[in-house]
């Protein structure tokens, strides 16, 4: 008996503690409560930098202030993905691409530990990379073609990428492993001159995101034989896939965007992101707009899985460049 007056005392007090605690509660500012930052670390004009600038808006719209694409290009997205890890305004995001896991799985020392230290949280888009030729007399006609000259003579035959370490380099390299075959790697300085290069006939063959040659393909400056994603692209429903080409159903690498925030983020935070990156993208308006770029969006994911799929892509770029014998550096 001596104890029930003293329980009662606590009841009370917490009752009388109860709108304190709410008033705290209520105090604290909604998420977001200033304009966000939106990294990407390629130059302006590139996919990538299209790709943010066109859901910027959208985000901005659903979550009430305003989303500024930032270019923070070098290093194949390294330096944005150190400033985004070193972020502690709790309003910083960034949209990754494969060039996040090519970097983690070529580079032994960043600026940032890929795993721990950025959390990808959404997926936005993908989109297969195209193996192109050029018009000329030297250049194959279609994969048959390319696999028969490439074995007959190995290395005689040239493809053009981005630049050593790049995606569309890891990317020629799992072809030429799928297609038991081996090219010349020839890097130049950006898809221009990549572009310039197969038009002149100095290569025979380039590798790029089909978003980024569809004039190409199109105008008739380039021929593409075929594309490496899993099922054809809607707009180029005539060109094969590499799978169907290779008889190897399990061959598919897509270039993809996803949005990243440093790690730590609040649950609540990085819950909210997910949910409204998956109500923008369902938006038909949209939609269509990725679409007349060659992009999918990509369905709805859980944050803990989208974090799974960057780190797998990780891991697959890696066991290419020890095939591949490319040299981490």
């Amino acid at each position: 008996m001596t104890h029930a007056p003293r329980l009662g005392r606590r009841a009370a007090l917490g009752l009388l503690a109860l709108p304190a605690m709410h008033r705290a509660a209520t105090a604290q500012p909604a998420w977001p409560d200033r304009p966000i930052r939106f990294l990407q670390g390629f130059g302006a004009g590139g996919t990538t930098d299209i790709v943010a600038r066109l859901i910027a808006p959208s985000l901005a719209a659903a979550l009430g202030q305003p989303v500024v694409v930032e270019n923070r290009p070098g290093a194949g997205g390294t330096m944005a993905a150190e400033n985004l890890a070193r972020a502690r305004d709790g309003h910083t995001l960034m949209l990754i691409n494969n060039g996040y896991a090519v970097s983690a799985a070529l580079y032994r020392r960043l600026p940032y530990d890929p795993f721990t230290d950025v959390e990808p949280v959404a997926m936005v888009a993908s989109v297969g990379l195209v193996l192109l030729a050029g018009t000329g007399p030297e250049a194959p006609r279609d994969m048959a073609e390319l696999s028969r000259r490439a074995k007959e003579t190995p290395d005689r035959l040239h493809v053009a990428t981005v630049g050593v370490g790049s995606t569309q380099h890891f990317v020629a390299e799992a072809i030429q492993a799928a297609a038991g075959i081996r090219l010349t790697h020839v890097p130049y300085r950006g898809t221009p001159a990549a572009l310039v290069a197969l038009r002149n006939g100095e290569v025979e063959l380039v590798v790029e995101p089909a978003s980024s040659v569809l004039g190409q393909i199109r105008g008739g400056e380039a021929r593409a034989l075929a594309i490496t994603s899993r099922e054809r692209s809607s707009l180029l429903p005539e060109v094969p896939t590499v799978a169907e080409l290779l008889g190897d159903p399990g061959f598919d690498i897509q270039t993809w965007y996803a949005i990243a925030v440093p790690a730590g983020t609040p649950p609540a935070v990085v819950a909210r992101l997910s949910e409204t990156t998956a109500a923008v993208l369902a938006d038909p308006t949209l939609r269509a707009r990725l679409g007349e770029l060659g992009l999918a969006p990509r369905p709805a994911t859980l944050p803990a899985a989208v974090k799974e799929a960057v780190h797998a892509e990780i891991a697959r770029w890696s066991g290419v460049i020890e095939r591949a014998g490319i040299e981490r550096q």
